[in-house]
């Protein structure tokens, strides 16, 4: 409650500055508009913003749900085999040091204008952070449960195949959730910009595009009621997974 309250008199209060700064400078609409020309937007186009938020809000949760799926079997398969971290590495540092910007419009070239080039953006920029912290978590194991494990996996009779099974399911992936977790999160704060960028470069449905859209018109009111709903969508993924997270994961 107090936390809500908060946030309620932070907003209100960048909302007055943002009206005080209009109303000294006295700048054109096209310029930036007042927050009540904003309002009215979100009134008058509601039907269009929902109809484009519904497309950037599936592009983004299929890049998070695939992006986390392709970090966990990575994370898994790098923290198993050592020598597979040696080639996977240099992949996923390089993936990180192209900037998604230079890389759109191959993807929107080779994945056709439509919701799959996004998808592929979003789950790139959502795969270097879920892959790292899981692999950070699965290597923070403590090594006296390590070698406790080993103990125990001594005196067992089954194969070592299922003791490796064993170990992780019991030991260190439990141990790697907070890791993960956080990894997740910070996922589900940057995929909206994967999904975004991609609609810029080419798209015919999404906040991106729609941005793109009032920016030639000169309709500023349009381009900050598309960017505040982005920015709604943002929020509410990142609560949502969080508290996901934590129903799902006990202790963290």
């Amino acid at each position: 409650m107090r936390s809500l309250f908060q946030t309620a008199v932070t907003l209100f209060g960048l909302l007055a500055i943002w009206l005080f700064i209009v109303w000294v400078t006295d700048v054109p609409k096209f310029i930036l508009p007042n927050p009540a020309e904003v309002l009215l937007q979100f009134k008058e186009k509601y039907s269009t913003l929902s109809y484009h938020a519904s497309i950037t809000t599936l592009e983004i949760i299929l890049g998070l749900l695939i992006g986390t799926i392709l970090g966990l079997v990575t994370g898994l398969t790098v923290s198993l085999h050592a020598s597979v971290r040696r080639w996977v590495l240099p992949v996923l540092i390089a993936s990180q040091a192209i900037p998604v910007f230079a890389i759109a419009p191959l993807l929107v070239l080779w994945f056709d204008y439509g919701i799959t080039s996004k998808v592929v953006m979003a789950t790139l920029i959502i795969y270097f952070p879920v892959t790292v912290a899981f692999v950070d978590g699965l290597n923070r194991t403590p090594h006296d449960w390590l070698d406790l494990a080993k103990l125990q996996q001594e005196t067992s009779s089954s194969g070592r195949f299922l003791q490796t099974i064993r170990l992780y399911r019991t030991l260190k992936i439990p141990f790697a959730l907070p890791s993960l977790a956080s990894g997740i999160r910070v996922a589900a704060a940057v995929a909206p910009i994967g999904a975004v960028v991609g609609e810029w470069v080419g798209s015919s449905a999404g906040l991106g595009y729609l941005m793109l859209h009032a920016n030639g018109r000169m309709q500023t009111d349009l381009m900050f009621a598309s960017l505040f709903t982005l920015a709604l969508i943002a929020i509410s993924l990142y609560y949502l997974v969080d508290y996901l997270l934590r129903r799902a994961i006990s202790w963290i």
